[in-house]
Order: structure tokens, then C-alpha cells, then sequence
């Protein structure tokens, strides 16, 4: 049964709303999980608050670069030199680099939800295992959030009507679930 109308775990306006009752929800489903759900791909298992810090760099990544509900792969080049006989080896190199450089020098494109997560795996806030696990961890909120056993976070940050602020709130709570019910450093380091 969806949750419907009670203040979100951000500061967004009008955003999807999570309350401390999602997050006793997914503790459950996570406490019922087939999978560990704090051990990544490495076979390590990494603490709430690194999963966390990585979901709060998402965000500020997000906030950042902007959000997009899908990731668009297909890049429109226009005005790409000709190639044709005519064009010197010297043109073609000069085309080559203005097109490099422009490529370099362009704003960076709105992020998708899944995008953002792996993106913050590659720096320094997070790696391949948080990526992982903090996808995972959102999943489970989203499963009790929606009531829906085959929720996953991703379809649903790409659903249409999604907005920045819905992604931002599903971050927030997820970072609080990670703080309040993932491992802890000791617990990890064992």
C-alpha cells in the first residue's frame, strides 16, 4: 500500500514523500532480503555512512550538472566537416581538434538517477560497491514506499511526471536509511 500525503525527507516542495515509516518498511524488506544487501560486488561490505556519503554526493551531483528522467545517448553533432576527397590531411586534423575542443568545452548534460549513482562511483566519494549498494538501498525504499514487491528505483525515477525534487527526496532517504539502519564501521571492518 503506497504512502500518499505526509512532509518529505528533504527539503524540496511538492516533492514524492518518504516518511520514517517507509524507512521502518525497508529495514524489514532489507532484514528479509535473499542477498546481503550491505556487501557489494567486490564481496566486501561497505558501512551505512559510506553508502550514504556516496547517495549525498548524487545529490550534489544532481544539483550540479542538473537531472534528466533518461539518459539520452544519442549525440546530435551539427555542422561536422565534410569528408570528402577534397579535405587536406591538415583540414581534416583541424576539423578534428575544434570538434574535440568543442566536445571538452560544452556544459556538462543533465544526469539520469542511474547515470549520477555510477558517476559518483568513479570519484571520490564513492566507488563500485556504494554505487551498487546504494542503488540497492534505493530499490528497497522504493519497494516501501510503492508496496510494490517489484519496485526498482530506477524505472521509477524515469516514470514521466518524476521531477528533480522526487529524485532529490528518494537520495535524502535513502542517505537516511544508510545512516540509521546500514552497518557500522565496526561492523564493516569485521
Amino acid at each position: 500500500m503506497p504512502n500518499t500525503t505526509t512532509p518529505a525527507l528533504s527539503t524540496e516542495t511538492t516533492a514524492a514523500v518518504f516518511t520514517a515509516e517507509t524507512l521502518r518498511t525497508a529495514a524489514g524488506l532489507t532484514a528479509d532480503a535473499y542477498r546481503p544487501v550491505w556487501t557489494g560486488p567486490s564481496g566486501e561490505e561497505s558501512t551505512g555512512e559510506a553508502v550514504a556519503q556516496h547517495l549525498d554526493a548524487t545529490i550534489a551531483l544532481l544539483h550540479r550538472d542538473g537531472w534528466a528522467r533518461t539518459t539520452n545517448y544519442r549525440i546530435i553533432h551539427e555542422g561536422l566537416p565534410a569528408d570528402d576527397d577534397k579535405m587536406t590531411v591538415k583540414d581534416m586534423l583541424r576539423a578534428l581538434m575544434r570538434l574535440i575542443r568543442d566536445e571538452t568545452d560544452a556544459p556538462a548534460s543533465p544526469l539520469s538517477l542511474h547515470t549520477a549513482l555510477n558517476r559518483v562511483g568513479e570519484g571520490d566519494h564513492g566507488d563500485t560497491d556504494t554505487a551498487w549498494i546504494a542503488g540497492t538501498v534505493l530499490d528497497f525504499v522504493i519497494r516501501a514506499h510503492t508496496g510494490s514487491d517489484s519496485a526498482r528505483a530506477t524505472p521509477w525515477s524515469e516514470r514521466q511526471h518524476r521531477t528533480h525534487a522526487d529524485i532529490t527526496a528518494l537520495l535524502c532517504a535513502g542517505a537516511q536509511f544508510a545512516r540509521t539502519y546500514g552497518p557500522g564501521r565496526e561492523t564493516a571492518a569485521a
